[in-house]
């Protein structure tokens, strides 16, 4: 055999061999496919489209009439730039409307706060009939807030309220509930509180009940009473759903509509504004002026008060939290400075 013979044989053939045909993928097995791939998407589909619809549409075509002066008429606006955020900004009713709110808020979260966690211990420990107790906190969060709202504004009526005429049968003088900023705002804290304690009363006490039992009984051989086990085991455990609590109590604060609406027959809060909130403000824009223009700007301006608060409060959980996970924990770099030394 010749070399160029036996080169030829160990040489592969650069002619590209013919692949074998494809076989054809039946219908069911590529329709199962398509089912595992596109179906999640079908699936969490109608919730982004409901969302689309009636949550980020509306959002953007706020922010779009913020800036033009909007006629109902002809459904259409004039642009008029930041003209709206500077009318509502130099109106002394916004500000004493923030005023308002936050007041209204600092005296119906804190007590509510206290409350619910006083609520929730109590539900926590081993008492008769668990089922209708936590039942009946929630109660008054089921209720319509319309109803609450005319309950208690006839309780804390100037004249003929219940609160009053207990006051005057034990000698002491009315309260001028309608009259006396501190005091309606004390009534309409009274009604949110009302609504919301049992709401959270019932997280607080599902972060109770996620605490190992194990803790309490080492505690409990320990000597430590019940009043010290609820502060150093109990509250340090709260951590987290207390920031969540606060977060949510504070947004829901700043929108609180119903019960200022409904403390008197004018929905104006009050003859001076006593009890005008941001909403109520917001809502007397819009519909009773009939000033869309400026009622978004008023509802973009207090979407950017709630983002604050919320960095805010955001900044102060992460703090709170890695604290809380980094307490008494070296980190590697730390350990390894301590070997080299």
């Amino acid at each position: 055999m010749t070399a160029t013979e036996t080169r030829a044989r160990t040489t592969p053939d650069p002619r590209p061999t013919a692949k074998p045909p494809k076989q054809a993928i039946p219908f069911r097995q590529r329709l199962s496919r398509w089912d595992l791939k596109v179906s999640p998407y079908l699936y969490i589909s109608p919730f982004f489209i409901l969302f689309a619809i009636v949550g980020l549409f509306p959002i953007v075509f706020t922010a779009v009439i913020s800036f033009q002066e909007w006629d109902l008429i002809r459904n259409a606006g004039t642009f008029v730039g930041f003209d709206q955020y500077a009318w509502i900004l130099n109106d002394p009713k916004f500000w004493a409307a923030l005023r308002n709110t936050f007041s209204i808020f600092v005296l119906s979260t804190v007590p509510q706060l206290i409350l619910a966690i006083f609520i929730a211990a109590m539900l926590d420990r081993n008492i008769r009939a668990k089922t209708f107790w936590r039942m009946s906190v929630l109660l008054p969060y089921v209720m319509a807030p319309v109803a609450v709202a005319l309950i208690f504004s006839n309780m804390f009526g100037d004249v003929h309220g219940l609160v009053n005429n207990t006051l005057i049968n034990f000698g002491l003088d009315p309260i001028p509930w309608h009259k006396d900023p501190f005091w309606s705002h004390i009534a309409i804290a009274t009604m949110v509180n009302f609504r919301w304690t049992g709401y959270n009363a019932l997280i607080l006490l599902a972060a109770m009940q996620a605490v190992p039992r194990e803790y309490y009984e080492a505690a409990t051989v320990d000597g430590a009473g019940a009043f010290r086990q609820f502060t150093s085991i109990t509250l340090p455990s709260l951590r987290p759903t207390l920031i969540f609590v606060i977060i949510t109590s504070t947004i829901g604060g700043l929108q609180i509509f119903d019960e200022p609406r409904m403390f008197d027959n004018t929905g104006e809060g009050g003859p001076a504004q006593q009890w005008l909130t941001i909403t109520l403000y917001l809502y007397n824009i819009g519909w009773g002026q009939f000033n869309f223009g400026r009622a978004a700007a008023l509802a973009w301006i207090l979407f950017i008060i709630i983002v604050v608060i919320g960095v805010i409060n955001l900044l102060i959980t992460r703090r709170l939290v890695r604290d809380e996970g980094g307490r008494g924990v070296k980190s590697p770099r730390r350990a390894r400075k301590g070997v080299q030394r």
